[in-house]
């Protein structure tokens, strides 16, 4: 993934010392050095990706919404489905209610899909808490995330994802607690390797966003940001201000922004699940990104209400064929511009020494599989810092 396209190399080796790549190429080239006294795997003929990296979650939740789902598609509409207890808040009721061993086995059921699906690398936001104690455990059941998967974990503070129902009619006052008490704590106990904030008309203003973001760097830690979604709210602006590590969604994102957004080194995060369930009509100003030089990455945005996805594979079509992304394009977006997206782009996301020895070893011949297939699983073996991990021998 170093290339225009795949950078595919045929008939080729990788070599691996413990946790890391140490060579690769052609394997007729192999030297003779590495090869004495190897082990040696022979997947014959099959292709091998790096391990893919789902750089926007929110997979660490409880309940659902399959209930508003029914009833949008009767023709409620927000307002409707919120007056009857739905939207964001009814999550946040249910991950409230739920103690740490629940969030944990709900948790662990999404991820164990993910991890079958070649995920090596997860980012895992907050959010669906919105007060102090709630939050912090989001946090804390994130990172414990990979101690039982076989998972990078980066795990993000949503500090304004919604306003917090004891909060309602003072969103400033809101903003003031979360930036400080609750981020402090945050950092207090290294819970966090970013934060993000849902900078939109029905949430959070572009200033109240940026009192957060300013309290955030102030702490050392990075932003990221779900920006212009639903309008034109100004969050790719946002996002190119602050030098975001990522800006996510941008379906209504005013081009006169995106040059800032190529200028800040910033990543765009399409989300085409969240596009699809909602049934948008205005898709991400992808050619222009292209244009501008912005990475691309994609990603699940696995939730509740609006993107219940926990395939990346699912993903990568649905960005072909609503988007018009080409297989390998996605696939980038699941490796090499998700690993900048998460400030992981020395580590991870492409196959060259000194990476980390992540990748994925696919029952197919091309990688062009992997994006074309619906929702189907063509066999996977994930190696995780060199050891296989899922599938395989």
């Amino acid at each position: 993934m170093d290339g225009a396209e795949y950078g595919a190399i045929e008939d080729g080796a990788i070599a691996v010392r413990d946790d890391t790549i140490v060579w690769l190429g052609p394997r007729t080239a192999l030297p003779p050095s590495l090869a004495a006294g190897s082990v040696v795997h022979d997947v014959a003929g099959r292709c091998i990706t790096p391990g893919l990296i789902d750089a926007h979650t929110h997979v660490v939740y409880a309940g659902d919404r399959a209930h508003e789902f029914e009833m949008r598609l009767n023709g409620a509409g927000y307002a409707a489905i919120a007056q009857a207890g739905g939207g964001i808040l009814s999550t946040v009721r249910a991950t409230r209610a739920a103690n740490d061993d629940a969030l944990t086995d709900a948790s662990d059921k999404r991820v164990a899909a993910m991890c079958r699906d070649g995920v090596t690398t997860l980012e895992v936001k907050s959010g669906y808490g919105l007060d102090k104690e709630t939050e912090l455990r989001l946090l804390r059941v994130g990172r414990a995330l990979c101690a039982r998967h076989p998972l990078n974990v980066r795990t993000t503070y949503l500090g304004l994802h919604a306003l917090a129902p004891e909060w309602q009619g003072d969103a400033d006052a809101y903003v003031e607690f979360v930036c400080s008490d609750v981020l402090p704590a945050v950092v207090r106990e290294g819970l966090a390797d970013a934060v993000d904030a849902f900078c939109e008309t029905i949430a959070f203003s572009s200033a109240q966003t940026a009192r957060f973001f300013d309290a955030a760097q102030a702490l050392g830690l990075p932003v990221k940001i779900h920006a212009d979604q639903l309008s034109a709210g100004g969050g790719a602006a946002l996002a190119a201000r602050y030098r975001a590590l990522s800006a996510d969604h941008l379906e209504h994102a005013r081009e006169s922004d995106l040059p800032e957004l190529a200028a800040a080194g910033t990543v765009a995060v399409l989300l085409p699940g969240a596009y699809y369930f909602l049934r948008d009509s205005t898709p991400p100003p992808i050619e222009r990104l292209r244009e501008l030089g912005v990475p691309i990455a994609l990603a699940t945005d696995c939730n509740p209400g609006t993107s219940p996805l926990v395939s990346p594979l699912l993903a990568m079509n649905l960005a072909c064929t609503l988007w018009r992304m080409t297989p390998a394009q996605a696939l980038r977006g699941f490796t090499a511009s998700a690993a900048r997206a998460l400030g992981l782009e020395g580590a991870l996301g492409t196959l060259a020494p000194r990476r980390k020895a992540d990748f994925v070893v696919w029952d197919v011949a091309h990688p062009a599989h992997l994006a074309y297939a619906i929702g189907v699983n063509p066999g996977a073996t994930v190696v995780k810092n060199g050891h296989v991990v899922t599938g395989g021998t």
